[in-house]
């Protein structure tokens, strides 16, 4: 494999992503979001800038940048270090340097529009799951991962305004929080698609943001959740998509399996009825939904020492109990957990748990820009694994992001021939990178390290200063 690295013409091509990324011709999924399939989609949602002969924030250097500044931590994410890595890449390519200042590269940020960010995400994650081969699905079927968490912002009025702090909290003390739902590929970890909304108010739960995107799932996928969204008109919304779910039980409900159709001892088929209609329903969406729906029911022991529960009742519209067996639903069931490691490697992994833009339309697009790079990494692990007796889950995200990061200019300023034996060796070294085998793994809710004694702020900043002036303390 080899890239075109003609100093002329690289910095206004998507290929400089891809590149970074460990991406060329020949890997098995190279084709999925190629460097025209890119450019097709800034064009398509109208994101055109840079076009005088001397502009260096062109599109393609203004989003490699900006996923440079989710690949790297600390003092490195800043703007200042993604303005010097442009420099330290047309230096490389024997161009002229921008100015040190970082105002044209924040400009150019801003016109990375939402909607172009957001599409290269999905497409990359749908084309992915289009090509996973068979040995990596469950019963050959795709299943999605959805889980819910919250992200953090700076305290700007701007951001208050959009996504305000938590209600408890004193004006001045909190910082605006945004809560978020994400649809995950169980096979390949790539985030499907993402639902974003404030932390609290009128529709802005979990469930209500699942709600947005079951138009992202395909009929026969299979939805993996936790007990939070197993409800009556979620099951009901998923069985109109052709979409299975299996989920644990809510604890509002209780199984009795004296009752319903006996398939094994602990599984069962039972009638759910309709309950009232919720307030977020409209009357007319209520009256077409069924009156009633059959779910299976299926307990599962839990005996390893260390989990907090010993069993636990599955609810399912998997109703063959020959085709999906119990102790097929409970390994399924048991890698749920694998979205909270898909979180944990969002939010700090790559550090979106706390956000650094000052306004609500640039977080949305910072939300994205992680999301894109983090679909990007998923992808150099699917090409690395592929071809070898190895499951995408297996590969360290975290190797995989750390090799990205240490030839992410290096590689665009490398002949064709250096470029094919560095890529070669990291994808020979990402599938030695391999998580631990850890079944069942028990470890404490606490750490080690004791936090810096620092008193907490409790009251503004503004009238604690103040005091300081004043001589109190």
């Amino acid at each position: 494999m080899s890239f075109s690295t003609a100093a002329s013409l690289l910095p206004a091509r998507f290929r400089i992503i891809l590149a970074s990324f460990l991406q060329g011709p020949g890997l098995p999924f190279a084709e999925v979001l190629p460097e025209q399939r890119i450019a097709a989609a800034f064009a398509e949602e109208h994101v055109s800038f840079a076009h005088e002969e001397d502009g260096i924030y062109t599109p393609a250097v203004t989003l490699w940048a900006f996923l440079s500044q989710v690949l790297f931590k600390g003092e490195q994410r800043s703007c200042i270090a993604a303005v010097s890595r442009v420099a330290v890449l047309l230096v490389g390519l024997g161009q002229q340097p921008p100015s040190g200042n970082t105002g044209a590269y924040c400009r150019a940020r801003a016109k990375l529009s939402e909607p172009v960010l957001r599409r290269l995400t999905s497409e990359l994650a749908d084309g992915c799951e289009r090509d996973l081969p068979q040995r990596w699905l469950w019963h050959g079927r795709h299943v999605k991962l959805v889980d819910g968490s919250t992200a953090s912002m700076p305290d700007t009025p701007a951001n208050q305004a959009q996504y305000p702090q938590p209600t408890v909290q004193r004006p001045g003390l909190g910082f605006p929080i945004a809560r978020f739902v994400a649809l995950l590929s169980l096979a390949s970890g790539m985030t499907c698609d993402m639902a974003l909304g404030p932390f609290a108010g009128k529709e802005t739960g979990e469930t209500a943001l699942m709600r947005e995107l079951l138009s992202r799932l395909n009929p026969r996928d299979i939805l993996l959740a936790d007990r939070y969204y197993c409800s009556y008109f979620m099951i009901c919304l998923l069985l109109a998509a052709k979409v299975d779910f299996v989920v644990r039980l809510h604890q509002g409900r209780k199984a009795d399996f004296r009752r319903g159709k006996p398939l094994n001892a602990g599984d069962h088929i039972v009638l759910w009825q309709r309950p009232a209609k919720p307030k977020w329903m409209d009357q007319a969406t209520y009256d077409q939904m069924p009156q009633s729906i059959s779910v299976r029911e299926v307990e599962v022991a839990v005996p390893q020492p260390g989990f907090r529960v010993k069993k636990l009742v599955i609810a399912t519209t998997l109703l063959d109990a020959k085709q999906y067996t119990r102790d097929d639903l409970a390994e399924l069931y048991h890698r749920r957990w694998l979205a909270e490691l898909d979180l944990f490697a969002i939010k700090v992994t790559l550090g979106m748990d706390v956000l650094r833009c000052k306004s609500p339309e640039m977080v949305r697009r910072e939300i994205w820009a992680c999301l894109l790079a983090y679909n990007l990494v998923r992808q150099t692990i699917l090409n690395a694994t592929h071809s070898h007796a190895l499951s995408p889950r297996q590969i360290s995200f975290t190797a995989a992001m750390q090799q990205i990061a240490a030839g992410w200019t290096a590689v665009l300023v490398m002949d064709d021939a250096a470029v094919a034996v560095l890529l070669d060796q990291q994808q020979r070294a990402l599938v030695q990178q391999q998580v631990g085998d850890r079944p069942d793994r028990v470890e404490p809710r606490a750490i080690k390290r004791r936090p810096k004694p620092h008193k907490l702020l409790t009251k503004p900043r503004h009238e604690a200063r103040a005091e300081l002036l004043g001589g109190k303390r």
